[in-house]
């Protein structure tokens, strides 16, 4: 009778000892100086400062990357999901003004293969580096039968705090308040199955570097906004884009009024609109379209958040502004 292992069964656990080894430099080029490190740890051990928050609340998101990982699998090019994977999630707590803390990762596999998943790990550690955020711990599992060889799936979990007094939750927002959009860098990590209907494989191999720009991390320039101004709503444009992410903050009776021709949409998903004869609404409701978040500020406060944001090298547009409705959240003009 063939001897069984665990080896043998599809996991091997020296592989992955040694993939943990390998990611070490990068895993703590993302430590602040409130990761403590301790050896032995079953978790991840952050040190929350005393005296700088006054009423701490801990904002936590969790998300993934979604079918983008299947491009950056045709192509064999790994380094920029993870930097997607963070942007997700800092980006998510961000809108209610948290500083993000720390982030963890989940890497699911079919075979662990070190170079790839180091490049995945490097890209999760460059986008904590852009957000200021420890990597503090996260797992990976190799789960032959579940996955194929090449195949992998990453999720992300992300910790932040913001003072209770200072919390951003839409519920200031009033009427003749302005819409303040954020340049995107691209289709960031939603509405990527319509892109691969849209497109061919080797259309996607086609365009793969324009699919593949990593998703704008807006943490660092959006915080110093919030300290300088008030800051009435943020949203982070993800998926249902428009039609749905962007009415979360708007109280009710009242509705965002977006001019679509106040920025000039990327060529990329103009192009996707065309090839797959994809209506505006659904383009809207699928697709960030060149706005990767939206600020909601007093109208006398535009000129001096953009010119923040411009000193930072942070595209903006003035793309609306709240107004009277007591039927919709929301009026995009095409």
């Amino acid at each position: 009778m063939t001897t069984v292992n665990y080896k043998t069964s599809g996991v091997d656990i020296d592989r992955a000892n040694g993939f943990v080894k390998a990611i070490q430099a990068s895993v703590r080029s993302t430590y602040t100086k409130d990761v403590l490190k301790r050896k032995g740890a079953f978790g991840g051990l952050y040190s929350l400062a005393k005296g700088k928050y006054k009423d701490p609340v801990l904002v936590s998101s969790s998300d993934g990357v979604g079918t983008k990982l299947l491009i950056a699998n045709a192509v064999n090019k790994h380094d920029s999901v993870g930097i997607d994977l963070v942007a997700m999630n800092v980006n998510d707590i961000l809108c209610v003004g948290a500083k993000p803390l720390f982030f963890l990762d989940y890497i699911a596999c079919g075979k662990l293969e070190p170079e790839i998943l180091q490049d995945v790990v490097k890209g999760i550690a460059a986008g904590c580096r852009q957000s200021g955020c420890g990597l503090v711990g996260g797992e990976t599992a190799e789960m032959p039968g579940m996955y194929k060889a090449k195949d992998y799936d990453l999720a992300g979990f992300a910790v932040g705090v913001v003072d209770k007094k200072y919390i951003i939750d839409g519920s200031k927002i009033k009427q003749g308040d302005r819409v303040i959009g954020l340049a995107s860098s691209g289709l960031h990590s939603n509405g990527f199955s319509l892109v691969r209907k849209v497109f061919t494989k080797a259309e996607q191999k086609k365009y793969a570097a324009e699919l593949l720009k990593p998703t704008r991390i807006y943490v660092k320039e959006v915080l110093d906004v919030i300290k300088k101004f008030n800051v009435q709503g943020l949203a982070h444009n993800t998926g249902g884009a428009f039609y749905d992410k962007l009415t979360k903050i708007v109280p009710k009776g009242l509705c965002l009024s977006i001019d679509a021709g106040s920025w000039r949409i990327p060529e990329i998903f103009l192009e996707i609109q065309r090839r797959g004869k994809v209506k505006n609404k659904d383009m809207f409701s699928t697709f960030n379209m060149g706005i990767g978040m939206i600020l909601v500020v007093r109208a006398k406060e535009v000129k001096g958040v953009r010119s923040l944001l411009s000193r930072k090298r942070l595209r903006s547009f003035e793309i609306g502004a709240v107004v009277k409705n007591q039927r919709s959240n929301i009026l995009v003009q095409y």
